[in-house]
Order: C-alpha cells, then sequence, then structure tokens
C-alpha cells in the first residue's frame, strides 16, 4: 500500500499553486473554481470536477487530483481542475469543460450523477467518467459514459477485521462508524466494516451514524466524541473531510481511528489502518485509455481486491503479528472468492 505522507505534502503545494492560478482568473467561461495547470500544445485534454469536498479533503477528491497529476507527467496531457463549492456549480463546470474542447472529463462523486448524465446527453462527443456511479444507473445512460466503481465493501471488510481483533478481549466491545452522507459508496464501506468486526468477534456491537455533510469536521467529531461515549473503542470514518472530525475526536480520546480513502497513518500513532480506494489508479487508467485510443464507454469498471483497486494501508505498528496474520488470511480468502461481504446496511 503507498503511504500518503509524501504524496500529501506535494499534493499541497500543488494546491497552492492551483490556488494562486484561480486569483489570477481561473477558466474564461466562469465555471466556479476552475483553475489550469499544464496548458500546453497536447494531444488530450482531461478535466476534472471535484465534488463539494475539493481538492484538500485529504482523501478521496485529492487522490483523483494525484491520478491527474501522474496522467499529466506521464502521458503528457494537458490537465484542468474545475473545484465545486456547491452541488450547484457540477453542471456548469462539466458543462464548460466540454465547451472548451476537453477529450475526457472526469466527474469526482456520487452526487455529480445527474449533472453527468445532464452534460453527457447535451455533448455525445465528449468521454465522461463518474466515480462511484454505475453508469447503467443514470438515466439515460450515455454511450459516452464509463462508471468507475470500487468493492468498498472489501476495504471494510478487511478494516473491521483488525478493528474486532482489537477489541475482542474488552468486556464489552464496541466499535464504531461515522458516515457522511448516506450513499451506496459510504454504506458499502461500513457494511463491509461491521460485518467484519462481527467476524472477528462475535460479541460486538457495532455504532453507525451519519454527519450529512463532508466538510464540517465539528459535526462529524461529535458524532465520535457520542460513539466513544457509548463504549466505541474504534472509530471509522468515512465522511471525506469531515470525517477528519472524527478521528480528531478518536485522538483526544486516546481510541483506535480508522481512515478512509487514502493512507491516513500519518495523522498520528492512534490511527489503526485505513480503507484504501485507489481512486488515483482508477482515475489514471481511464485517462490512458482515452490516450490509447480504447476507451469505452456505456459500461462501468469495478475495481476490488483482484484489481488492486481496494485494500488496507499502513496496520499500526502495534498490532500483534498474529492479527497482522489473521488480516493476511482473510485478504487472500475475499480474492478468492470464499467469503461473501454484504454489499449494504
Amino acid at each position: 500500500m503507498r503511504l500518503l505522507g509524501e504524496n500529501l505534502r506535494t499534493g499541497v503545494a500543488a494546491l497552492a499553486s492551483i490556488l494562486l492560478l484561480a486569483a489570477c482568473g481561473g477558466g474564461d467561461d466562469g465555471a466556479q473554481g476552475e483553475t489550469t495547470e499544464g496548458i500546453n500544445k497536447a494531444e488530450f485534454k482531461i478535466g476534472l470536477v471535484t465534488d463539494v469536498g475539493q481538492l484538500n479533503d485529504r482523501g478521496f477528491n485529492q487522490l483523483a487530483y494525484e491520478g491527474l497529476k501522474r496522467a499529466e507527467k506521464e502521458l503528457g496531457v494537458e490537465i484542468r481542475v474545475a473545484q465545486s463549492r456547491s452541488a450547484s456549480d457540477y453542471i456548469p463546470n462539466h458543462t464548460s469543460l466540454a465547451r472548451q474542447g476537453f477529450d475526457l472529463i472526469i466527474g469526482v462523486g456520487f452526487a455529480q450523477g445527474d449533472a453527468v448524465d445532464a452534460a453527457a446527453m447535451k455533448m455525445p462527443d465528449t468521454s465522461y467518467a463518474i466515480v462511484d456511479v454505475d453508469q447503467q444507473s443514470l438515466k439515460h445512460k450515455p454511450a459516452n459514459v464509463v462508471g468507475l466503481l470500487f468493492r468498498e465493501e472489501e476495504a471494510g471488510y478487511l478494516a473491521g477485521v483488525l478493528a474486532g481483533l482489537s477489541v475482542k478481549k474488552d468486556k464489552t466491545p464496541v466499535v464504531g462508524s461515522v458516515g457522511g452522507f448516506k450513499e451506496p459508496p459510504v454504506d458499502r464501506f461500513i457494511a463491509g466494516y461491521q460485518a467484519g468486526a462481527e467476524w472477528a468477534a462475535p460479541q460486538v456491537k457495532t455504532l453507525n451514524s451519519y454527519s450529512s455533510d463532508w466538510d464540517d469536521q465539528a459535526k462529524c467529531k461529535e458524532i465520535a466524541f457520542d460513539q466513544i461515549s457509548r463504549g466505541a473503542s474504534v472509530v471509522f470514518q468515512v465522511a471525506g473531510g469531515c470525517g477528519l472530525g472524527a478521528l480528531d475526536a478518536a485522538k483526544e480520546r486516546s481510541v483506535w481511528g480508522i481512515g478512509v480513502d487514502a493512507d491516513q497513518s500519518f495523522l498520528g500513532s492512534f490511527v489503526l489502518t485505513s480503507a484504501m480506494k485507489h481512486v488515483d489508479e482508477a482515475v489514471f487508467r481511464t485517462i490512458k485509455s482515452v490516450v490509447d485510443d480504447n476507451f469505452e464507454g456505456g459500461k462501468s469498471l469495478v475495481f476490488g481486491l483482484k484489481e488492486d483497486g481496494v485494500g488496507l494501508g499502513r496496520i499500526n505498528p502495534k498490532i500483534p503479528e498474529q492479527d497482522r496474520r489473521v488480516v493476511d488470511d482473510v485478504q487472500k480468502r475475499i480474492r478468492a472468492g470464499e467469503i461473501e461481504i454484504p454489499r449494504t446496511l
């Protein structure tokens, strides 16, 4: 698993550059938060539309951006990022990039499904990708859209096994999770997490709540404090930037925290592990398919353990070797299709 400490420091520096460019003018079509990088005479132009968490969420959007930057470096494409300050920015951002002749536009997040569907219908010659949305679930099922899906339940299950092993000797074992919005990708993480914890510690009690927010860390922190007061010894955050507040609560109360999407072990020694989703790899592969002229819309691509699309981040060094072996064995069994993991709560 990649560690993101260095990547995040690089990402922060790149983000500062983006914000400086935005302050100097942004896009010429008035898309909210639109910024330009790497503008040259590259043959392919790739746009990325963030969700409202924006690039500094230390997770989901950050990973998509890293995949975009990798494509710029390795494939020589021209890139542009349109940051969305609210959901009302989604359609203007997608439309603006399409009108400017971008070959592929990538929407980050479940909430952008309708915007991508509408934009793709209006711009049939533009290729689109949407992270966390099944292409077949879109209203018009546009033939120029590919969905990028992940088996979050597999990463969640592994994190849950580790959480269950960590609390199984407690008199009353309890593990918690803090979701952002109740959306399928969030619930897949949590469903897998709860199932994994229950497998490792059958007597465990699972707690779960939603913040209905991706950004306000105070909301997630309050939810996590409540779960910890009810006995949770582990808190799993599945709420983007908001979820950093849940991890902060875990740190303050000296319980285990589990990160999401990116490897968030850089936050401190209280992080048990992270349930990772390699959005960066999926974004890069999709861009490469455009460059290689083998992009195929009208379907979805699924990234699980077998495809190295999900997995665990760094496991805390305090975890006993015997528990690590259990997690490794479970991972092999998942890859072999021997464990059925729930995808819904």
